[in-house]
This record gives structure tokens, C-alpha cells and sequence, in this order.
């Protein structure tokens, strides 16, 4: 599905090279669920939002489903990134203006669903998620958790081929966190969802089948499951 090759992004500070990510390469096939770990500044973050085309590369070379993405403008970037990729942030990234069933609703739009579709999609979202009593409150009045939760069930909304998630359950309660982590476990094994997740925790590590392990810009180790 996706192919770094030689990845790195630096800053120039003076007349050197600041390395976030050094000299990366990595495959990920289709239908697999990859953890991504390692201490705070080892590019983790970074590295997701390259492979989810938020962010370019200083040097390399990207492939995404077929796509030479190095060689793409911006907007073909951004039409690739809606068709196939499903993003969680870790700061949720909610629109402040918009309702929880505005939010959710958003994605919709863009792809051009009839009204009554995006209806019954947001629907039935909003009980996965439990919820429907909050659809019409603004993201300032809910709780982190509950930020997280909309944030999640607008990334999943499209029916995405690749999720990616960064720190996905960082503002959930424990139970909350169980939740969201079988919910991917369970879209990667029944619906053969691809998912790329950033974490600290070793628990929702161990749900993926590979843990790509970050150290100063460079994987340092892989270790599948």
C-alpha cells in the first residue's frame, strides 16, 4: 500500500541540517495494523503526517497506492488524501464553529454523498459512539474524551482504506481506550483496514502485528507480532 524510501526531514539552522527524521525507509502491505513507538522527538509524528501527505518530506521518495506522491502537487496530494486515508490527531483538530454533527458530517461533503446518505451515515455514528445526546454541542463544550470520540467517528465516517492515529486514546478514560482499540482491531481483521497508529503504550501497541520502534529520526528497530 505504501513505500518510503530514504525519507528524511530537517531544518536549516545556520549552516546545519536539524534532522527530525533521518534516512527512513519502510513498507507497509495492504491489511496491516502498525504500531509505531519510541521517546519523545524520535519523528514519530512526523513520520505519520508524511505518510498521510500533511507534510513533505525534505528529501526521498514516497509511494501511496500506485501513486508517486514526491511527484504529486498539492491538490492531487489532497484528492488522494480524502479518497483513501482516515486521520486521528492527537490534538483533535475539530472545527470550532462547527456542531459534533457538523463535525462528524464534514467528510461527507467533501465527497460529494446526497443529503439523506450523509443522514443516515452520521446516524449511525453518532450511536456507535454513544454519542447522539451531544450532536448538537460545540466542541468547547465537551470534555477531552468526548473531543477524541468525535475526532475518531469523523476520521472513520468515509469508510477509509488507511487509518492513521496519533496518540488515539492518549484523552480517553481507560474503558473508552479498550473501546476504540478493538474497534480498530476489529476494522483491520473484518474489514481489512490498514492502520498506522503512533503510541506510548505498549498495551495498544501489542493490537497491531508489527511495532516499528523510533530513535533520533531512524528506526531503530521491527519487531512483528
Amino acid at each position: 500500500m505504501l513505500s518510503l524510501k530514504n525519507i528524511s526531514k530537517y531544518y536549516q539552522i545556520g549552516g546545519n541540517k536539524s534532522f527530525v527524521l533521518n534516512n527512513v525507509s519502510l513498507e507497509v502491505e495492504e491489511g496491516e495494523f502498525v504500531s509505531i513507538m519510541g521517546p519523545s522527538g524520535s519523528g514519530k509524528s512526523t513520520l505519520l503526517n508524511i505518510i498521510g501527505m500533511l507534510d513533505e518530506p525534505s528529501e526521498g521518495y514516497h509511494y501511496f497506492a500506485g501513486n508517486a506522491v514526491h511527484q504529486l502537487k498539492e491538490k492531487q496530494r489532497a484528492a488522494l488524501y480524502k479518497q483513501y486515508v482516515g486521520f486521528v490527531f492527537q490534538a483533535y483538530h475539530l472545527i470550532d464553529e462547527l456542531t459534533v454533527y457538523e463535525n462528524i458530517e464534514t467528510p461527507l461533503i467533501y465527497q460529494n454523498y446526497s443529503g439523506s446518505d450523509r443522514k443516515a451515515i452520521v446516524a449511525d455514528m453518532l450511536d456507535r459512539f454513544q454519542i447522539v445526546g451531544k450532536k448538537d454541542l460545540f466542541p468547547a463544550q465537551l470534555s477531552g474524551g468526548q473531543q477524541q470520540l468525535v475526532g475518531i467517528a469523523r476520521a472513520l465516517i468515509t469508510k477509509p482504506k488507511l487509518i492513521l492515529a496519533d496518540e488515539p486514546t492518549g484523552n480517553l478514560n481507560s474503558k473508552q481506550g479498550i473501546e476504540i482499540m478493538e474497534l480498530f482491531a476489529k476494522l483491520n481483521k473484518e474489514d481489512k483496514v490498514t492502520i498506522i497508529q503512533v503510541t506510548h503504550s505498549e498495551k495498544n501497541a501489542g493490537y497491531g502485528s508489527r511495532i516499528i520502534n523510533l530513535l533520533d529520526g531512524k528506526i531503530d528497530s521491527s519487531i512483528k507480532l
